[in-house]
């Protein structure tokens, strides 16, 4: 990355920020920005808009949706006529619930007029209608009063509704639940309902017009992203000699500061200096990855960037993600309903699904070709079926604990290596002598006394070797001795013993991460053979006799495939979560630690034309 420290005449800012995003190859540093009440305006409408494409896109792949609708003139007019669209179905929606409970509310009630009612009323006759339990409504029946008639008008289980007409100054006390009935009754409330319910299908012609305009109204949404962009810089730019004059700090990529310099040197009214990024700023990274690598920036971009002028570590833990992933699910059958999957979406998905839908595909190969040697294809051994010797493949239950540690092991190594490579770099071989004696350490002990465990031994290295004691020797004098030169030895063995004691224990829990592959992997496979044994049991397969008719399967087999498909889609949904998340677990924390990541929430953007 290329700095540039920019001093420019004030009443240049906007004009400037608009040449620099039609140039779009200049990041302007806005750190420490605090949005004013303008911006969070515009922040507003910039998410209005992103949740009204969204809306109308997902409109555009539903039945409601007319293609042939004729599209708005602009993007603000699509979005405004989006806007009262979408309040009024709001409003329609809600109306129209509120009468089909009030409908339901009156029907007991069956066919009556309000007015007719109010009518009596006004002659000296009283209608009163109440909801009571059964017991006090033949209660009330039972216990007739002159001048006084009780109908029952329906029944039902939650009580009686019943009417009592009385006539002048008559007064009846019922210990009942009095109702007072809506202008109309339940069939009157039910058209209404009914009529709200087209006023609102009609809306669907307005959003199909604004689902045809959704490029313009992303477009409207480029145009205030733009404008905030303009907004961030004048809120965070320097002001010197009382605001006549600004200072900003851009940024530029290497290979295009040529571009950058012709233009500033033809800008008038500004000055500016030029360097190169050092490790101490706060430059913005931009990762610049092969094919391969660059589907795990999608994992990467969840923790966080790697620092600048410090090792991108994604394509390496791409590689141990994938893995890791694959001996999670440990199934060649749940690997190849992932991979349908992920063909799916790179088939329909669209542009911003491809990165997910590739990966998926990735790293569902790698969970088919490891299931295969795993012997597992959804929970049934695959070389019962196959002519595969069952010796060739890998007995994942009793042998795989072992190889779970030696890739916690190796994983950790290879942090280490790279730690060690990075300080080297940029802080020189001597700062690296702490981190150099313990990897010379654990690496010295694992080719000795761990490999011989795993079957594998180098000659003439073991751990009662001359070269063995010499290297653990070497190894103990960087770590405890000469971690830092520049230090007191005796303050350096103080420092290295306690070096020593958060490393053991903390190899000690690094490394017993690991075995969470073998018991993930482990239980997704034991409950892939329990739901086919449920599968068989349940639906009377086994019970079923050798000689039995073809149609005695119908049955049972209708049975045990309900049964499996619903529980290895369960099981599928568990354990596809579980590899993706430890996996990623396992990276962030144990490797990125190991590594010495250095974490930068700062990606390279700069000012430019947004055209969504």
């Amino acid at each position: 990355m290329i700095r540039y420290d920019i001093v420019l005449y004030a009443g240049e800012q906007e004009r400037f920020v608009e040449t620099l995003r039609e140039l779009g190859l200049v990041d302007i540093t806005t750190t420490g920005w605090e949005p004013s009440e303008v911006d969070r305006t515009v922040l507003a409408e910039i998410e209005a808009r992103t949740k009204a494409v969204e809306f109308l896109s997902a409109f555009a792949k539903s039945k409601a949706f007319n293609a042939n609708a004729m599209p708005y003139a602009s993007g603000e007019e699509a979005y405004e006529s989006y806007t009262a669209a979408r309040d009024d179905r709001q409003q329609f929606q809600q109306e129209e619930a509120r009468l089909r409970k009030l409908a339901d509310d009156v029907a007991p009630w069956g066919k009556f007029s309000a007015k007719d009612i109010d009518g009596l009323a006004s002659r000296g006759v009283n209608v009163r209608l109440f909801v009571a339990q059964s017991a006090a409504f033949d209660r009330f029946v039972s216990e007739a009063v002159e001048d006084v008639t009780i109908s029952e008008i329906a029944r039902t289980q939650s009580g009686v509704y019943f009417a009592v007409v009385t006539v002048g100054d008559v007064q009846y006390i019922v210990d009942g639940q009095e109702v007072r009935l809506p202008d109309m009754d339940s069939a009157q409330l039910c058209a209404k309902a009914d009529e709200l319910v087209a006023r609102d299908e009609a809306l669907n012609e307005v959003f199909s017009r604004a689902a045809l305009s959704t490029a313009l109204i992303a477009s409207e949404s480029g145009k205030l992203k733009e404008q905030l962009q303009g907004l961030k810089v004048g809120a965070t730019a320097q002001r010197e000699a009382d605001g006549s004059l600004i200072l900003l700090e851009g940024w530029a990529e290497a290979e295009t500061a040529d571009r950058v310099d012709a233009l500033l040197k033809e800008y008038p009214y500004l000055v500016y200096e030029r360097r190169d990024a050092k490790l101490e700023d706060d430059a913005p990274v931009k990762l610049k990855n092969n094919k391969f690598a660059r589907l795990f920036e999608l994992i990467g971009a969840m923790y966080a960037l790697p620092k600048y002028g410090t090792m991108d570590l994604t394509g390496i833990f791409g590689v141990f993600y994938m893995l890791f992933f694959a001996i999670c699910l440990c199934d060649a059958g749940y690997g190849l309903v992932l991979l349908m999957v992920g063909l799916y979406l790179l088939k329909t998905g669209g542009k911003g699904m491809r990165q997910a839908a590739c990966l998926s595909i990735v790293c569902a190969t790698a969970t088919v070709l490891f299931g295969f040697y795993a012997n597992s294809f959804f929970g049934l051994t695959i070389s019962d079926y196959l002519p595969i010797h069952k010796d060739a493949l890998l007995d994942f239950q009793n042998e795989f604990f072992g190889i779970a540690l030696a890739l916690g092991i190796f994983q950790i190594l290879v942090g280490l290596a790279i730690n060690i490579w990075m300080k080297a770099k940029l802080f020189g071989i001597t700062s690296t002598f702490g981190t150099l004696g313990w990897f010379i350490i654990l690496l010295t002990g694992v080719a000795a006394a761990g490999l011989p465990m795993m079957g594998m031994e180098i000659p003439g290295f073991t751990t009662s070797s001359p070269v063995f004691y010499g290297m653990m020797g070497v190894g103990a004098l960087l770590m405890l001795v000469l971690n830092n030169v520049k230090r007191n030895p005796i303050i350096n063995i103080g420092s290295g013993l306690w070096d020593a004691y958060n490393n053991v224990t903390g190899l000690l829990s690094d490394v017993l991460s690991y075995i969470r592959l073998f018991a993930i992997g482990l239980s997704g496979g034991v409950l892939a053979q329990v739901f086919n044994s449920l599968a068989k049991g349940l639906s009377g397969l086994d019970g079923i006799a050798p000689d039995a008719a073809w149609t005695a399967y119908i049955g049972p087999v209708i049975g045990a495939a309900v049964i499996l498909i619903i529980g290895h889609a369960i099981n599928l949904f568990m354990s596809a979560i579980s590899s993706f998340v430890h996996p990623m677990r396992l990276t962030f924390v144990e490797f990125y630690k190991n590594a010495g990541f250095e974490m930068s929430q700062r990606s390279f953007d700069p000012i430019r034309k947004i055209n969504e």
